[in-house]
This record gives structure tokens, C-alpha cells and sequence, in this order.
């Protein structure tokens, strides 16, 4: 097998979706026994240090959780994929799986759009 080049590896993680990539994440820590997570919140202490003693911090990352799909689960299906670029068949388990995240760590306007949008079709969200 050929060795893939840093820029390589980039463009094919480029090309997945979210959960495609949630899915690589775990595989890989549980292959190399590694947590991705734990050098989070070291950069973020270090980052943040001063400034958390001056005022405390603004939330800048949210969550968009599907929590009921409602009435018009082929509406909240299509408005999924449209979010996600996820295909027909995971978008459905997605909806079929309520609750689950639709969006992970997106900004302030991102969650309120795909909120909107989830709510327009008759599915009930929650933003964290």
C-alpha cells in the first residue's frame, strides 16, 4: 500500500462527512489506544488563562440536537440533508435515532439557521 502524503490524508478527510469522520475518530483511538480529546482542553486553559479570572467566557460552539421528528418526518429528513450532506439512508436513521445531534460544535448563527430550518419542517430541536 502506498504511503498517503499529510495533504493527501487532508483531502479524503475533506471529503467526509461529519458522522463519516466521528466514526474515523473512534476507530482510530480505539486501533492506537489514544483519546483526540485530551489535548483540547489543555490549549484552551492555556489560550483562555487570563482571561477567565476577567469575565467569564462566552459560549461560541453549539450543538443541534434532533429531539422529536414530529408530523412530517420526509420534510425533516430532506432538511437534515441539506444540514449534513449526509445521504437518504443515514439522514432517516439520524431521525429515526431522535435524540442525536445533527450538527456538532458549529457557531451562533449555524445552530440558530439549522434550528429554524429543523423547526419550519415540524421537528423538534434542541441547541446546546
Amino acid at each position: 500500500m502506498a504511503k498517503l502524503t499529510q495533504d493527501e490524508l487532508l483531502a479524503q478527510f475533506e471529503e467526509m462527512t461529519l458522522i463519516e469522520l466521528s466514526e474515523f475518530v473512534k476507530a482510530f483511538e480505539d486501533k492506537f489506544d489514544v483519546t483526540a480529546a485530551a489535548a483540547a482542553p489543555v490549549v484552551v486553559a492555556g489560550a483562555a488563562g487570563g482571561a477567565a479570572a476577567e469575565a467569564p467566557e462566552e459560549k461560541d460552539e453549539f450543538d443541534v440536537v434532533l429531539t422529536g421528528a414530529g408530523d412530517k418526518k420526509i420534510q425533516v429528513i430532506k432538511v437534515v440533508r441539506e444540514l449534513t450532506s449526509l445521504g437518504l439512508k443515514e439522514a432517516k436513521d439520524l431521525v429515526d435515532g431522535a435524540p442525536k445531534p445533527v450538527l456538532e460544535k458549529v457557531n451562533k448563527e449555524a445552530a440558530d439557521k439549522a434550528r429554524e430550518s429543523l423547526e419550519g419542517a415540524g421537528a423538534s430541536v434542541e441547541v446546546k
